[in-house]
C-alpha cells in the first residue's frame, strides 16, 4: 500500500513538472502579447497621446518584464516629459535586460548629462564607443549633449537688477 502511494506521488510530481516546462518559452523570447502591446504604444506616442502610450507601455512591461523596448520607450516619454531622474532608472532597466543597447546607452547618457551627471554621461559615451566601435549615430549625438551640457534652470538664472519691481 505504501509503495502504491509513493509511486503515485511520485508520478503526479513527473507530470506536473514537465507539463509547466513545455508551457514555458524559450529563454530570452518576449511574449507576443507583450510585443503587441509595445507596438500600440509606440504608435499611441506617435500619435501624441502619452498618458496612454505609459499605460500601454506599463502593462506591455508587466506582461513580460524582459520586454526591454517598453523599458527604453517608457525612458523616452519620461525624457520628453522633462523627467531625466526616471529616465535613467527606466534606461538603466533596459540596460539590465541588453547591457549593450545602443539607443538605451545614448538616451541614458542624455538623461545624465539633463541631470548634470556628466562623468557618468562620459562613462555612457566609453561603453557606447566600445560597443559601436567608434563611431555611430549614437556616440555622435551623446558627444554633442555633453559639449553642449546640461540646460540652464531658472534657479541659476540671476534675476535682472536693472527691472524695477
Amino acid at each position: 500500500m505504501r509503495t502504491a502511494s509513493l509511486a503515485l506521488v511520485a508520478a503526479l510530481a513527473t507530470v506536473s513538472v514537465t507539463t509547466s516546462l513545455k508551457g514555458q518559452r524559450p529563454e530570452g523570447q518576449v511574449s507576443a502579447r507583450s510585443l503587441q502591446l509595445l507596438a500600440e504604444g509606440r504608435a499611441q506616442r506617435a500619435a501624441g497621446q502619452l498618458d496612454t502610450a505609459i499605460d500601454t507601455l506599463e502593462t506591455a512591461a508587466m506582461v513580460d518584464p524582459r520586454n526591454q523596448g517598453a523599458f527604453v520607450t517608457l525612458a523616452e516619454i519620461a525624457q520628453q516629459r522633462g523627467l531625466p531622474g526616471k529616465a535613467i532608472r527606466l534606461y538603466r532597466e533596459a540596460l539590465t535586460l541588453a547591457p549593450d543597447d545602443r539607443v538605451a546607452l545614448q538616451g541614458q547618457g542624455e538623461a545624465l548629462v539633463a541631470k548634470g551627471a556628466l562623468d557618468r554621461a562620459r562613462t555612457n559615451l566609453a561603453r557606447l564607443k566600445t560597443v559601436c566601435g567608434g563611431t555611430c549615430p549614437e556616440v555622435a549625438r551623446l558627444t554633442a549633449a555633453i559639449a553642449k551640457g546640461p540646460p540652464v534652470t531658472t534657479a541659476q538664472v540671476e534675476p535682472d537688477k536693472t527691472a524695477k519691481p
